[in-house]
């Protein structure tokens, strides 16, 4: 956030773009957002394993489907 100033795009459509990559970072990583390490935390506490391959199974194809919607 603090580099979008030294892009040299436009402001509105750089801010447009972080949040829309910081979305993509959540959906495809298991760290990409720390949301998602709060719940496998939680969710460990409960008994209930959320590694890296669980989340790919989910997060791969959410964020491919995302991506196609975005480039349509």
């Amino acid at each position: 956030m603090l580099l979008l100033p030294h892009l040299g795009a436009d402001p509105q459509q750089a801010g447009v773009l972080l949040a829309l990559v910081s979305t993509f970072a959540g959906n495809l990583l298991l760290v990409g957002s720390i949301a998602n390490l709060i719940v496998a935390d939680l969710a460990a506490k409960e008994g209930i394993r959320l590694d890296w391959r669980r989340h790919a199974i989910t997060g791969i194809p959410v964020t491919l489907a995302s991506l196609a919607l975005v480039w349509a």
